[in-house]
């Protein structure tokens, strides 16, 4: 509603006044149609969804109001809003325009943002806990490179992981670390250039005339494509790629987390691996989602199927694209919650064996944060751990994970 009504503002969809104000008093008394999140090609608008936004003005559809979901008339006249009869071109312009598939993307691009930052936190506490090698993260390898991404990552780490005794020297324990721990700039860096460009796409598409067809200062009508959703179809499908990539690395430091062949530590990071299963089936859990994400990364803008008796030929299917990106963001959130989890119970029975470890400035304020909510794992015994891993995932998705951390180092994304 914000974005349709910020692109009605631009004068070029012959709209009056009053009807953009509706829109606004309805966002500020929070009366927010019920929209279906299925229903768009993403090419002329988001006609079907968009539509839905617009009932309530016409004491009709579905709004939720003080979190009850009640009949658009209703809703409208509890939170003393006039309903309204539209005059010609209105409907259209409220209706045919991109700002569904934006929207839904935009808050995919923002839970992306965030989920950068701590697949950093994830990474450098995993790195805590397999005892990983510094060396690969030092500037000068980086910058030679000038990945933005990439040297941004490396800096991350490095800051989060300053004061740390857990890391390594190269040759100390091993000569090198596996690509899921040592490639983490170049990895998390490709996914970070990836968001600043979807960023870049959706700052322009919110604040853009996508109406059809414009009206001009001379008052003449042309009939355009600036509805096609083409232009974030592609970013958005980009965006789906690029986090999915975060997921899957992270589980395979997961896995290694939990493998006593490379953890040095034991089987599934619990005592008495046999009686207790520990941490084994949140790495399947894990697997499953990184799989699923494999199968909504597949770019739904390459597909398309004709409309309006064939007058609407190629379609973008960006809906579908931000749709997508939403549930692989919720998938990986899952994942690298998995993962913080998983490291802060390896990092307890490394210090258990080495009481003088001492954890870097930025890991340590996130391992704190991560305690005050959940314990460490003795046994299975009176642990429901998809609870444990619930209640990770609202902390790494809340500004409570990141914030501490921020407030002793300094990370970019």
């Amino acid at each position: 509603m914000a974005i349709r009504a910020n692109s009605l503002t631009k004068g070029y969809s012959g709209i009056r006044l009053i009807v953009i104000e509706k829109l606004v008093e309805m966002l500020n008394k929070q009366v927010h149609p019920i929209i279906p999140e299925k229903g768009s090609l993403g090419a002329s608008g988001d006609l079907a969804p968009l539509s839905h936004m617009v009932l309530p003005i016409l004491g009709l559809g579905e709004a939720e109001y003080q979190g009850k979901v009640l009949d658009g008339k209703v809703a409208m006249s509890e939170a003393n809003i006039d309903t309204m009869a539209l005059a010609s071109k209105e409907g259209l312009a409220l209706i045919n325009g991109t700002q569904a598939l934006t929207a839904c993307g935009g808050l995919a691009l923002y839970d992306a943002i965030r989920l950068l930052k701590v697949s950093d936190i994830a990474g450098a506490l995993s790195l805590e806990a397999h005892n990983g090698i510094i060396d690969a993260f030092k500037e000068e390898l980086h910058v030679i490179r000038n990945h933005e991404g990439q040297v941004l990552t490396a800096k991350n780490v490095r800051n989060l992981l300053e004061g740390s005794t857990f890391v390594t020297k190269q040759g100390e324990i091993r000569v090198q670390d596996a690509y899921s721990l040592r490639c983490m700039p170049q990895i998390h860096g490709a996914s970070k250039d990836a968001v600043r460009f979807v960023q870049h796409k959706v700052e322009i598409e919110i604040n853009s005339v996508t109406d059809n067809p414009i009206i001009t200062r001379d008052k003449e009508a042309i009939s355009g494509g600036n509805f096609h959703g083409q232009p974030m179809a592609l970013p958005f499908d980009f965006l789906g790629i690029a986090v999915a990539e975060i997921a899957s690395v992270s589980e395979r430091r997961l896995e290694r987390l939990v493998n006593a062949e490379h953890n040095n530590l034991t089987s599934f990071l619990v005592a008495k691996s046999g009686l207790n299963s520990g941490f084994m089936i949140t790495q399947y859990a894990a697997a499953a989602l990184v799989s699923e994400n494999k199968i909504l990364a597949h770019p739904a803008s390459v597909d398309s199927i004709p409309s309006c008796e064939n007058q609407e030929d190629l379609v973008s299917m960006g809906t579908i694209a931000a749709r997508k990106a939403k549930s692989i963001g919720e998938n990986t959130s899952r994942v690298v919650a998995t993962e913080v989890l998983a490291a802060c119970q390896a990092i307890d029975m490394r210090r258990a064996i080495n009481p003088d470890y001492k954890l870097g400035k930025g890991t340590e304020a996130a391992y704190n944060v991560v305690r005050k909510h959940c314990g460490f794992l003795e046994e299975d015994k009176n642990i429901e751990m998809y609870k444990e891993l619930d209640t990770i995932t609202n902390l790494i998705m809340s500004d409570e994970f990141v914030d501490a951390v921020e407030a002793v180092v300094e990370m970019t994304y």
